[in-house]
């Protein structure tokens, strides 16, 4: 679970760099940044600790 975690991580920082690329210089495919933000953030979230209470 820690890749995932890490992926999507990894997946929010793209997107937002692609974000904040996007607002200096328009390019197509540009709404796909906003998209991995929150792919990204979903994974993060649920790529937590796997260990299970007792």
């Amino acid at each position: 679970m820690d890749r995932l975690r890490a992926f999507g991580l990894g997946l929010t920082g793209v997107g937002v760099a692609g974000y904040l690329l996007g607002i200096a210089t328009p390019y197509p495919g540009r709404a796909f940044s906003v998209t991995a933000v929150i792919v990204g953030v979903t994974l993060a979230s649920i790529g937590g600790n796997s260990e299970v209470a007792t």
